[in-house]
Order: C-alpha cells, then structure tokens, then sequence
C-alpha cells in the first residue's frame, strides 16, 4: 500500500483518549452513571479542544464498567460541540468488525464534523469482543490482516471488487457517503506488541502509539523499528499524507494507574 505524498507536516501530534471507563465510587459512596459519563467525555473532549491538544479519541471497549461501545455515536455528538480538534478512534477494533460498515460510520463523522474524522484501526488489547461478535482468537492476526487490507482499499478507491476468508466477497462495491476530502486518515494502533510497529511500517501506514504505562524508551524502540521497517519497504514517513507518528495518553484518576 502506498502513503499519500503531501506537503511538510508536524511529525508528532499530542491528544488524549478515553475507553470510557466508568470512574470508582464518589467520595459520598455513589456510582457515577453511564449516562453521566458519556457526558463527562464530551465536556472532556471540549476541554482538550480549548487547551490546544491536537487530537481526541474515544476507544472501543465491550466490557462491563466501560461505556465505550458505540464510538462512532459518542464521536459524532462530540463533533457538535467542537470546532478544530480531530477525532479519532483509539481504537477501531477492526478484527471484529465489517470494515464496510467502519468505512462508512467515520465518512458519515467525517461530513458531520467539517473533515475531522479519522480511524485508528488495531486488534483490541481485550478479548471479550472476539467472543461478542464470533470470531475465534486463533484467527487473531489473520482477522486484522484481512480486513486492513479491505480498509485501506474502499478508502483508496472505489468501486472495490474484493474477496477474503473472513467476510462475503464484493464485486464493484460503491459506499456512500464519502468523506470531504474523498478519503479518510487510517492509521495503525501500536501497543504492547513489537510486531504491529514493523508491519505498520512495511504497509507505509502512520502509527498512533497507545500509551497506557511503560518507559518511554520502550516507545522509542518502537519508533525506530517502525521507521527502519517503512524505509526498508520503500516508504518515507516524512512524505505521508498526514503526520506519521502520534502518541495518545491515557488520562487516569486518582487511584487508578
């Protein structure tokens, strides 16, 4: 797959992400509700905006105690109360999910919110979605594979004849609406694992590094396997289409790691 050559760009952006995790108890001994906190992380998103962050994102999570699921709904109500801020997805569960579906929920965010949608797409660090939806661990990579390749194809160009393994095939598939600017930011989750920064880097995809905890120069390392693999693979970071390398933090509460 080839990046999309533009102008100069800043390199590095800095944002912030939520799972929606449901905070501990109040001090009183109450719960806060989910409909209170969905309402925290847009109030959360409209802060990040005024403090000048570049982006935010709400990551997927199908689990108790995180209110999360339905990010493309909370990314859309927060783009009506936000101006300039990018939103993104931190991340896209893209493993099980239909990327025809994902495709065309951030071109639907992407038109709402005047060209600031994009897509983190990864594999998920939990597993109770892969037993949600039906798919079976063993197909862990090959699932992500596959369907980031479908991905990248319905964003690159349309119509899109396709056929996988893990979803019916297309033949000459069109999907409306399309995004403002005809395609959309996809970039490749990197977490714990070595390996996504040297197949992101072989694909010429940016990478969004997902900071959770760690030393800072195990970050590094990836970084350098990332560019060291894109170079190799002929890509050149510096020329992508959008800025190749960002790192999300995590804001935690007290009490919580």
């Amino acid at each position: 797959m080839e990046a999309f050559p533009l102008t100069p760009n800043k390199g590095m952006e800095l944002g912030i992400y939520t799972l929606g995790d449901l905070l501990p108890p109040l001090y009183d001994g109450g719960q806060t509700s989910e409909q209170e906190r969905i309402s925290q992380i847009v109030e959360m998103a409209k802060l990040a905006e005024e403090a000048g962050l570049d982006v935010f994102g709400v990551g997927e999570s199908h689990q108790k105690h995180f209110v999360a699921s339905s990010t493309p709904t909370i990314l859309a109500t927060i783009a009506g109360v936000t101006k300039h801020i990018k939103l993104t997805s931190s991340v896209t569960v893209l493993s099980t999910a239909d990327p025809v579906r994902v495709y065309e929920d951030f071109a639907t965010l992407d038109l709402l919110s005047g060209g600031r949608a994009e897509i983190v797409a990864g594999r998920g660090s939990r597993y109770g979605a892969y037993e949600l939806f039906g798919y079976d661990l063993k197909d862990y990579d090959a699932l992500f594979d596959e369907k980031l390749e479908l991905l990248q194809q319905l964003n690159q160009q349309q119509p899109v004849t396709w056929e996988g393994k893990f979803r019916p095939a297309l033949q000459a598939a069109a999907l409306y609406p399309r995004p403002l600017d005809g395609s959309l930011p996809v970039w490749h989750a990197v977490g714990q694992h070595h390996t996504s920064a040297l197949k992101a880097g072989r694909l010429g995809i940016p990478i969004q590094l997902a900071g959770l905890y760690g030393a800072s120069s195990v970050f590094e390392k990836r970084v350098q396997a990332y560019r060291r693999s894109a170079r190799e693979a002929g890509h050149d970071p510096e020329n992508f289409r959008f800025p190749w390398l960002r790192c999300c933090m995590w804001p935690t509460t007290p009490g919580q790691r």
